[in-house]
Parts: C-alpha cells; structure tokens; sequence
C-alpha cells in the first residue's frame, strides 16, 4: 500500500516536530518545512498527498502559499493550521482552497481524524498527469505514452484498437473523417475487412466517452463520417 506524504510547512520548530513525530507513527512520511517560502519550495519539488499549512509564517504567509499552490493545483488537500480563531480569517482561507481549517491549540486525535477525512475525499480522485503526450479535447483527455484516458477526472479503460480509434479522432479535431480514412489510418492499408468495422467501433467509444456523460464529444456527419469535437 501507498504510503502518504504529508509536508507539514509550520513556523513553530517544536510544534513542526512533535506533528512529524506523531505523523510518522502513524505510518506517514511527513517532512517539515519552518518558513512560507521554502515550505512553498518543497511542494513545489515532490509530490505530496496532503499539506499542514499554518497561517502565520515568516516569509511568505500562509493564505499567501496557499493562493500559489492552488495556482497550478486544486487537487492537493491543505489544512489550515491557525490560532486565530476569527470567522475573515477561516473563510479567506478555504474562499483560496483550503479543504479544512484547525485552530490552535488542537488535539492531535482531532488533527489526525481531519487528516484521514481529507485523504478519503481525494483517494478515488485520479490526477492526470500533464505533459506534452497529452491530446485533449474539453474534458477529454488521452496520453498516447501511458495509453490512459480521462473523461473529466475519471478513467476509461479501452480496448487497443478503441485507444487507437480515439487517439486519432483527438488528432483530428473538428475534421470530419469518413470510414475509409479511418479504416486506413486505425486498421492499415492492407485491411481487407468491411467498413462496417468503424461504426462498430465508434458505437464502442460512445458507451465508453459520451453515453455516461452529460453531452456528446463524437458526432455523425450523414453520409460523409464521424467528427470529433466539443460542445460548441
């Protein structure tokens, strides 16, 4: 089983240790940062499953880290960390991003019940990876190096000749291609078969892309073929 980091980013050196002990024996791997800015570093170096983030720190803020870390990720659980106790202060913070807020002084049983409510919400959460493999369209996405495909954030698994189906659909957005096009770019030249194959195929990808989903991504062009798109 996984083991989850937690990065605990925390001004007050022997409260930062006492979480990292307590962390630990729970059978965490946490790592502790003593100031916003090199807090900020370390998030930015690994990837991490969840973050402690105390409000009042040296060098960057709190609520200053926070608003960073959610400008390239959403998904990454932080917990606030505060002794103020004030209402602005809790809802700036989760108005940022912040998943939960803890005021100090705090029972560590109640730190590590939070912890595990977090974790729980995220687990089933899968977060695609984005690298220039990618071919995307709305919330579409597909990685022709791993062979995975997302539709919003959960993952479709398909069939090799499915993938490759969808794959060069997603290279040819907004075109419309006609079976032959398709049969001679998915199945080879030296296919032989009846060109029925596609719109087999293509019912296929439907059940799996479009049929779960709020609106449809293929769409059938009559009498030419299929085109590939987002809502417009």
């Amino acid at each position: 089983m996984k083991t989850n980091k937690i990065l605990i980013i925390e001004d007050e050196e022997k409260i930062a240790r006492v979480l990292e002990l307590e962390l630990t024996f729970e059978g965490y791997e946490a790592q502790k940062a003593l100031d916003g800015l090199s807090g900020l570093q370390m998030f930015r170096e690994e990837d991490w499953d969840l973050v402690l983030l105390d409000v009042m720190l040296p060098g960057l803020s709190g609520i200053e880290v926070l608003r960073r870390i959610r400008t390239n990720d959403e998904n990454t659980p932080v917990i606030l960390l505060t002794a103020k106790a004030s209402v602005e202060d809790k809802v700036s913070g989760l108005d940022l991003g912040a998943n939960d807020y803890i005021t100090k002084p705090f029972q560590i049983e109640e730190l590590l019940a939070r912890i595990r409510a977090a974790l729980r919400l995220t687990k089933h959460q899968v977060k695609p990876p984005i690298d220039e493999n990618w071919l995307q369209v709305g919330e579409l996405k597909l990685n022709e190096t791993t062979r995975e495909v997302y539709r919003k954030e959960n993952s479709i698994d398909l069939t090799p000749r499915e993938f490759d189906l969808l794959a060069y659909m997603l290279k040819n957005v907004k075109i419309v291609l006609n079976r032959e096009q398709i049969l001679n770019e998915v199945w080879g030249y030296d296919y032989f078969g009846d060109t029925n194959v596609v719109d087999v195929y293509i019912r296929y990808l439907r059940n799996k892309i479009d049929k779960p989903y709020d609106y449809s991504l293929i769409h059938t062009v009559r009498g030419v073929g299929y085109v590939l798109k987002d809502m417009p």
